[in-house]
């Protein structure tokens, strides 16, 4: 907020900018692909004539985490156990697939948009609201930042150093 704008505008503005299908928006797309693949048996072809006609495929790749999102990491574990409870395996094993296949052909990893997507598919979220719920987890980091923007108004960036205080114990609210 280096604009000195208000904290309303700043999360209006961060929240817009997360609509678009290229960022919050891309877990919606990568269940619609997923959806549109169907069965395992269809990832090999799906997958090879969209990189023939040279289309993105969502949820890969991430301009700062080049070795791997550490996010995808954990949302991959969750895409598998929440299939599982949900009878729904076929779109955490038609992922793995995608996820192989994007590797070898382009290099790229999964980022956290790709696991989102079968993760808020499993606990029943409507596939228009993944961005919504994508934005309220954002809100409290974004918050932090217009705050720490206020303090010295200077841009975050996001390979800037944390230096605020360390790690603290988490207390359970009940023991509050």
């Amino acid at each position: 907020m280096a604009t000195l704008s208000d904290i309303y505008s700043g999360v209006t503005a961060a929240i817009g900018a997360l609509k678009g299908p290229l960022h919050g928006g891309a877990n919606e797309r990568v269940m619609q692909m997923l959806e549109e693949i169907g069965t395992l048996d269809n990832v090999d072809d799906y997958i090879n004539q969209k990189l023939a006609q040279k289309e993105k495929i969502m949820g890969f790749g991430h301009r700062v985490y080049k070795t791997g999102d550490p996010r995808a990491r954990i949302l991959k574990n969750m895409s598998r156990q929440l299939t599982e409870q949900t009878g729904q395996s076929k779109w955490y094993d038609i992922s793995i697939k995608i996820e192989a296949l994007i590797k070898e052909k382009k290099g790229l990893l999964p980022n956290t948009d790709f696991y989102s997507a079968s993760v808020y598919h499993s606990l029943g979220i409507k596939r228009d609201l993944f961005t919504p719920v994508f934005a309220a987890s954002r809100v409290s980091g974004w918050l932090a930042h217009i705050l720490e923007q206020y303090s010295n108004n200077r841009l975050i960036r996001p390979r800037a150093e944390y230096n605020g205080p360390a790690a603290r114990p988490y207390v359970p609210i009940d023991q509050r």
